[in-house]
């Protein structure tokens, strides 16, 4: 698989000759420098951009045989996110914010669901707060809660501890790690961090947008 895109009069290569399996209930890492491909990647296997060349499999669906729409109810119902940068809606509280992909499935169970997930990640007292009210390292709870709540089986997690603290991005990889396991989730994470990158059970390195030997 590979991505190129178009830069004044040339071709600039972002992927190169991808070839990745991963295994159901795998904790894959993908570290390299900035600019490398990583985040592409990712957005790639989400079906959010598309490869100039090769396929995509998800669970045994073709992603890019899908138009638009097949891919985000694939993704709806398939793959959770956390990001780096929360990307909690701020008019939402935060139990608002866990419903969201369970409103949108058309789940009755909802709020149920959702304050359930919240509790989980420790945030009981917390639910009617806005993410504005909110700490960094609790605002990512919110987000992992979010990611958790309809049970993906592939979690794609972009530098989920870039944006808080030593203490509380600590906890927070903890919790993920938790909660995947819990669920039996495939988690996909890239991190710049290589003693994080080492707690999954393998780390993959792109170069310069391949993946190096």
């Amino acid at each position: 698989m590979g991505k190129t895109v178009r830069s004044g009069d040339s071709e600039l290569v972002i992927l190169r000759d991808i070839d990745l399996e991963i295994t159901r209930g795998e904790a894959l890492a993908v570290v390299g420098a900035s600019g490398s491909g990583k985040s592409t990647l990712l957005a790639i296997l989400a079906g959010l951009d598309t490869p100039s060349a090769g396929k995509v499999f998800l669970e045994g669906h073709d992603l890019f045989s899908l138009d638009e729409d097949g891919r985000a109810a694939l993704r709806a119902r398939l793959v959770g996110f956390v990001f780096q940068s929360f990307q909690l809606l701020p008019a939402r509280t935060a139990l608002e914010n866990a419903m969201l992909p369970l409103e949108l499935a058309g789940r009755a169970d909802a709020e149920a669901a959702a304050r359930a997930m919240l509790e989980r990640v420790g945030l009981g007292a917390r639910l009617r707060h806005y993410p504005k009210h909110l700490s960094g390292g609790e605002q990512q709870r919110v987000a992992l809660a979010r990611a958790f709540v309809m049970r993906p089986s592939l979690l794609l997690a972009d530098e989920p501890t870039g944006s808080l603290d030593a203490q509380s991005g600590a906890e927070v990889i903890e919790l993920l790690f938790d909660l995947n396991r819990e669920a039996g989730t495939t988690l996909v994470m890239v991190t710049h961090d290589d003693s994080l990158a080492a707690r999954c059970a393998r780390q993959i390195r792109l170069l310069a947008g391949r993946i190096a030997a």
